[in-house]
């Protein structure tokens, strides 16, 4: 996988869609549409952008397969007692980094004031020569809308744009109020002109 293809996709989309790079962020019903539209099963694991991996459990704890794929962060997105409880400790015998975010997948959960640290960690291991993996249970809701955001603040992708970059190789389906938080950082970096960094506005990021 690479920047260059991706970018190369993203092209091709807006050539043979309706849809313009200049348009306003997506309603929450279209952003469903993008989302559920030809979906296809997921793997346990998917490279959705240079260096950056969406799963689930199952890939979270094959330690084997994460050494193998040469991971060097992760970023747990269901952490808690009751959920994913793996915790840097499970990754004593690997040279990782971890991050929690103690994130309930039910639309009332705001993920939103893990944006921004998320999004630093994964820039950072990435600027790093890492490889970074996100998961949740699934590899599908809390984890994509994890890598969405890291996408828009980072990369300076548009919501509509991180969709699609990101579903060329995963379907992940983000609930619906993770979706409408991410219009919400959407329509906040569009008005800023995406010129916003996430670690010197991440205050703004979590509002």
């Amino acid at each position: 996988i690479s920047w260059q293809g991706i970018m190369t996709s993203l092209q091709l989309y807006y050539c043979s869609s309706h849809i313009t790079q200049e348009e306003d962020t997506p309603s929450l019903i279209e952003l469903r549409q993008m989302i559920w539209s030809n979906r296809k099963p997921v793997a346990p694991v998917s490279q959705v952008w240079p260096n950056l991996y969406i799963g689930d459990e199952s890939m979270a704890r094959d330690k084997a397969t994460l050494s193998s794929l040469g991971v060097t962060h992760i970023v747990n997105a269901a952490a808690g007692r009751h959920r994913i409880h793996t915790g840097p400790q499970f990754y004593n015998d690997l040279e990782v980094e971890y991050l929690a975010v103690e994130a309930a997948d039910h639309p009332e959960f705001n993920l939103r004031p893990y944006f921004s640290s998320s999004a630093n960690f994964i820039e950072n291991a990435l600027n790093n020569n890492g490889k970074v993996f996100v998961h949740c249970a699934m590899g599908v809701s809390r984890s994509g809308t994890l890598v969405l955001a890291y996408l828009m603040i980072c990369q300076g992708l548009s919501l509509a744009e991180a969709i699609i970059a990101v579903r060329l190789n995963r379907d992940i389906g983000p609930n619906s109020g993770f979706l409408e938080q991410l219009r919400q950082l959407d329509l906040s970096l569009s008005s800023q002109g995406r010129q916003i960094t996430s670690e010197n506005n991440g205050d703004k990021l979590q509002q």
